[in-house]
């Protein structure tokens, strides 16, 4: 395998030289490029009514039917974190919503979960859709102030959630007059994304910074 490809290199290499000859270059590599996956088994869920939620299409906030802290988390919060890769409406706004709720509620309950909160967080980073790679890090800035160690219970699995980060961290997606309003709606990637670093060094404990600097090595410590 190596020797074709060194022979079509010097193909190309040939080719170059000859006169009115046009050499292609490698296809993109499609770092940036979206990757549209949706939640079937969320949507199924909301579909059926199975979430003990109900929200208002024209308010904020929602109502549960039963008591949040209650609920069985081991089931509920994974499925709303599998929401997040999803764009279409009441879908986003409802796991939004959800997580939100139920990380305000039963923060003593989330640490215990976080390694099956991993899977659906990577899944909605790899999606690169621009409206899920706003709302993911929103998701994680919150987990990791909902109390406890959660912070640096987050540490060991950095290597699954950083490397897209390391991609989109310096992307702005606003420019002139629309940068001013991403920034008050906090739809800005980059900023998103650097936020969410400085979190992670500040509450991932003593081993935080030089697991996030392996991945993103362009990041800068917030503690100095």
């Amino acid at each position: 395998m190596s020797r074709n490809k060194e022979v079509k290199r010097t193909m190309r290499a040939v080719k170059a030289t000859m006169k009115n000859s046009v050499v292609v270059g490698p296809p993109a590599a499609g770092a940036f490029r979206e990757r549209p996956l949706k939640s079937p088994t969320f949507r199924s869920c909301y579909e059926r009514g199975d979430f003990p939620m109900r929200v208002h299409p024209n308010a904020k906030g929602s109502r549960w039917t039963v008591d949040i802290e209650k609920l069985d988390y081991h089931h509920y919060l994974p499925l709303f974190f599998n929401g997040l890769c999803d764009t279409d409406h009441p879908y986003e706004f409802f796991a939004r919503q959800g997580i939100h709720d139920l990380l305000v509620h039963g923060a003593t309950k989330v640490l215990p979960l976080i390694p099956q909160l991993i899977i659906p967080i990577k899944n909605a980073l790899n999606t690169r859709n621009q409206q899920v790679m706003c709302n993911t890090p929103k998701a994680l800035q919150q987990l990791v102030m909902c109390g406890g160690t959660v912070g640096e219970a987050l540490v060991p699995y950095f290597r699954q959630i950083l490397p897209i980060f390391n991609i989109f961290k310096n992307m702005k997606i606003n420019s002139g007059d629309g940068l001013f309003y991403g920034q008050q709606k906090r739809q800005n990637i980059g900023e998103l994304i650097q936020e969410t670093l400085v979190m992670f060094e500040r509450y991932g404990g003593k081993d935080a910074f030089i697991n996030i600097k392996y991945i993103v090595p362009t990041y800068q410590s917030c503690m100095v």
